[in-house]
């Protein structure tokens, strides 16, 4: 027989990082702690919503909300958002962050913007 590995509880400091990225078809909420080493994650597809409802901001809160009531009962207690990309998902996400218990010390948003962006189209020829 062979032997599991003994689960080791993480050490966890008061205060991490939450990157959300509001995806098109998704939203995904990363907890970090402050070095950048992952210790929670969920998404709306994790939250159980299928096809077009994991892109409701419904679904980024639900998966927002589980992803919360795991840091605080772990021993977070301050967290600063990192945002990134278009979905509909990244307002309530935070607000979700906010009413688990969480405090959100500070929200800046990470979405890449294109300086020139793609070529456009040819014109067409009639």
């Amino acid at each position: 027989m062979q032997k599991g590995k003994k689960k080791t509880k993480k050490n966890i400091t008061p205060s991490g990082k939450a990157y959300i990225t509001a995806g098109i078809n998704n939203t995904i909420i990363t907890v970090t702690d402050n070095e950048g080493n992952a210790l929670f994650f969920g998404s709306s597809g994790k939250a159980g919503f299928k096809g077009s409802r994991k892109s409701t901001p419904y679904a980024a809160t639900k998966a927002a909300e589980k992803v919360g009531a795991e840091a605080y009962e772990a021993g977070m207690r301050e967290l600063s958002v990192f945002i990134k990309g278009p979905g509909l998902g990244r307002i309530s996400s935070v607000k979700a962050l906010k009413g688990s218990g969480l405090n959100v010390v500070s929200i800046s948003d990470q979405t890449p913007m294109p300086h020139n962006g793609c070529r456009p189209k040819n014109k067409r020829r009639m």
